[in-house]
């Protein structure tokens, strides 16, 4: 019966989706479903128009302004509570993801845990790994010509880097991207049974690579992410806390950089002269040509806060319990704030930081891992195929929260250089 009712509300709510969005023309219920999949930037367009906060259907507000935004994501009394925002089946309901969904003082606790892992100093350490990984993967995937490249390079390379910084050993890079597609896809919320099945698979078998990782560091502790987080147990963390720990930084830390890899290879491929210019100066461009599809097609498109009182917000009064959606994507072409917004320019002068990583406390903890990782693959990309080119069509992931591909056919042009 609890299934059954599960069902009911999970497929009620779909149907309601899919009526508002294609008869009643609601734009952000089209942003849940093929349209906002394959271009939410035009629906971005209409939130705009409608004004700086606009209503939604269920009650609540959604903004495509980057001063709201940033103001709502950087005050203390907006709050996560994405169960609620989500629905059925909601990460916050079927899923722990820690400190994400967790508010003052959990959250700073948990993520005074987890942030020495990603200091400067320790990310920097990490440059000679993924060059060589980078390089390795590229080895491989050039050898045939053709190559798919989320697969062959843009998955397994972030991969690598976070199972080597938890301390997974002998980490399945196919199983890991498989399990972290199906998990970032439930970030919008479970579409329906079979999607609750395969999310509960997911989490299982990673839960059961990290229960063993957590015995194993248990009896062998070593210069590793999860051997320090243990080391907190009892005092900053709970025994309970632990895992779900684990499974936030193992997932984020290469869900974000896959999205983030594939958006900028399928950018700048899209823009010829773009690619010429990264591949004229690799070193000089890779940098800012990440920073420009973190800004143009962020990986990370939404997310929302849950007003704590009553306040007002663009000139609206905002309810305890109302929340604002944040569009993320939206704010980063802002005209107000970046000139040229709806142009991809890796030449482009910082106007404003953009919001790709969030904002406030809950600023992404993995930034400095993600750009650094992206970085060094554009770069390699540049330097070693600088005739790469689409060998077919782009397929998408059935998400709308997280943007990306997750089929990419590339081909070498035929000028392929070896690394050095």
């Amino acid at each position: 019966m609890q299934a059954l009712r599960f069902a009911a509300a999970l497929y009620r709510q779909r149907f309601d989706t899919v009526y508002h969005a294609y008869v009643r023309r609601d734009p952000l219920s089209r942003l849940h479903l093929k349209p906002g999949r394959d271009n939410p930037y035009a629906i971005y367009d209409r939130v705009r128009a409608g004004g700086d906060l606009v209503a939604t259907r269920l009650g609540n507000y959604v903004t495509a302004s980057y001063r709201i935004c940033d103001a709502v994501l950087r005050d203390r009394r907006f709050v996560v509570r994405s169960a609620e925002i989500n629905g059925p089946g909601a990460p916050g309901d079927a899923l722990d993801m820690s400190f994400l969904d967790r508010n003052p003082p959990e959250h700073t606790r948990l993520r005074r845990v987890a942030q020495p892992a990603f200091s400067p100093r320790e990310i920097a350490g990490y440059r000679p790994l993924i060059e060589r990984t980078v390089d390795d993967l590229l080895d491989k995937a050039l050898s045939g010509g053709t190559f798919d490249l989320v697969p062959s390079f843009a998955a397994p390379l972030p991969i690598a880097v976070i199972t080597d910084l938890l301390g997974v050993p002998d980490a399945d890079a196919a199983r890991f991207a498989e399990h972290g597609a199906v998990i970032g896809g439930a970030l919008d919320g479970i579409r329906s049974l079979r999607h609750a099945a395969r999310l509960q698979q997911a989490s299982g078998a990673l839960d059961a690579v990290l229960a063993d990782l957590l015995a194993l560091r248990r009896r062998e502790p070593a210069d590793d992410a999860v051997s320090r987080i243990l080391a907190a147990e009892g005092d900053q963390i709970q025994s309970a806390e632990i895992l779900p720990m684990c499974r936030l930084l193992l997932v984020a830390g290469f869900e974000t950089t896959v999205n983030l890899i594939g958006n900028a290879v399928n950018a700048l491929l899209d823009h010829p002269a773009q690619w010429a210019d990264l591949c004229a100066d690799p070193a000089g461009l890779a940098g800012k040509a990440v920073e420009e599809t973190l800004r143009w097609d962020p990986p990370v498109q939404r997310t929302a806060r849950c007003a704590s009182e009553e306040m007002e917000v663009g000139g609206r009064t905002v309810r305890p319990g109302q929340f604002v959606i944040t569009l993320l994507g939206a704010a980063n072409r802002d005209p107000s704030i970046f000139s040229r917004p709806g142009e991809f320019d890796l030449h482009r002068e910082p106007e404003a930081e953009h919001l790709a990583f969030s904002s406030g406390i809950h600023y992404c903890v993995g930034a400095p891992l993600a750009r650094l990782e992206a970085a060094i693959a554009l770069q390699r990309l540049a330097e070693r195929v600088p005739d790469l080119r689409r060998a077919g069509p782009i397929r998408r992931r059935n998400a709308t929260l997280i943007r990306g591909p997750i089929s990419f056919p590339v081909r070498a042009g035929g000028r392929l250089l070896a690394p050095h």
